[in-house]
């Protein structure tokens, strides 16, 4: 009898022991357009890892020291000047992608690019795919579908490319899956105030499970299949990509943020938004 006290004591306490938290990477860098929303989705991707304890971050973010775009009517020798500063900046920002290595990679569970945009100096693209097909996540968030344009490899994986948007609206996202982790906390139909719509390319609904949708299209109004957000497997590996987060006050909750167009509920549905695509990616809920 004491023995299976024992026994079932030492069950317990083995069932009650929290389980590591999973290790994401989190990548900030751009080459080209650059948000100035970055900022707060760092601030608010850091704070639902601290706040769920489910999984911590390594944020990899934008060099400091490059140069100012060149003016058009900027001299030889100025030009001359902004190759050599260019240059430098990109040796930094290799640097700063080493964390995307094949052998840096094999400490995470996970990466997020958060408004990622052009071609990152990544060490080795086709290890990168590898790793995430081997059984790891990816999360990408706005702008990362307008990363790697010339890399198809790239596009196959994340589900769809970014081909353009038009002047911000309102538009209402219908909810394709209630019972999904990045949806579940979602209105069926949960109306956005005002925030930037992307358009796709190299966009097949067969080949990923659609979440957030549209029914017509932001800005001319014509009716059609518009995705916002989906999910997909990728071999082993498990893939979530939301097209929003432009605007700070969709993901932010401060009342008191500037130039607040969306209520902070909205920024509240956002972050449960994320961190539900996060937890699935990260098979940590179903």
């Amino acid at each position: 009898m004491k023995k299976l006290f024992i026994l079932a004591l030492v069950a317990m306490t083995v069932a009650t022991v929290q389980a590591e938290p999973k290790k994401l990477l989190v990548v900030t860098t751009t080459t080209s357009f650059r948000h100035s929303s970055i900022p707060t989705l760092e601030k608010v991707i850091s704070q639902l890892a601290k706040d769920s304890g489910e999984f911590t971050v390594d944020l990899v973010q934008q060099p400091a020291g490059k140069p100012a775009n060149l003016k058009k009517e900027a001299t030889d020798e100025q030009k001359a000047a902004y190759k050599v500063d260019e240059s430098k900046w990109e040796e930094t920002l290799k640097v700063a992608l080493q964390k995307l290595s094949a052998e840096s990679l094999k400490q995470y569970d996970g990466v997020i690019f958060a408004s990622t945009t052009g071609d990152l100096p990544i060490p080795d693209q086709q290890a990168f795919i590898d790793w995430i097909k081997a059984g790891h996540a990816f999360i990408g968030i706005h702008a990362a579908s307008d990363t790697f344009h010339g890399w198809p490899g790239f596009a196959e994986m994340l589900g769809g490319e970014f081909k353009q948007h038009g002047p911000q609206v309102g538009v209402e996202c219908l909810n394709q899956d209630p019972s999904h982790p990045a949806t579940a906390k979602l209105e069926k139909v949960w109306p956005i105030a005002q925030e930037e719509i992307y358009q796709f390319k190299n966009y097949d609904a067969a080949k990923v499970h659609d979440l957030l949708t549209m029914d017509k299209h932001p800005n001319t109004k014509e009716p059609g299949h518009y995705p916002v957000s989906w999910c997909k497997s990728f071999g082993s590996g498990k893939v979530f990509y939301t097209s929003l987060g432009h605007r700070e006050d969709v993901m932010d909750t401060d009342p008191n943020l500037k130039d607040r167009k969306n209520p902070v509920e909205t920024g509240k549905a956002f972050q449960a938004h994320v961190l539900g695509g996060i937890e699935w990616a990260l098979d940590l809920k179903k």
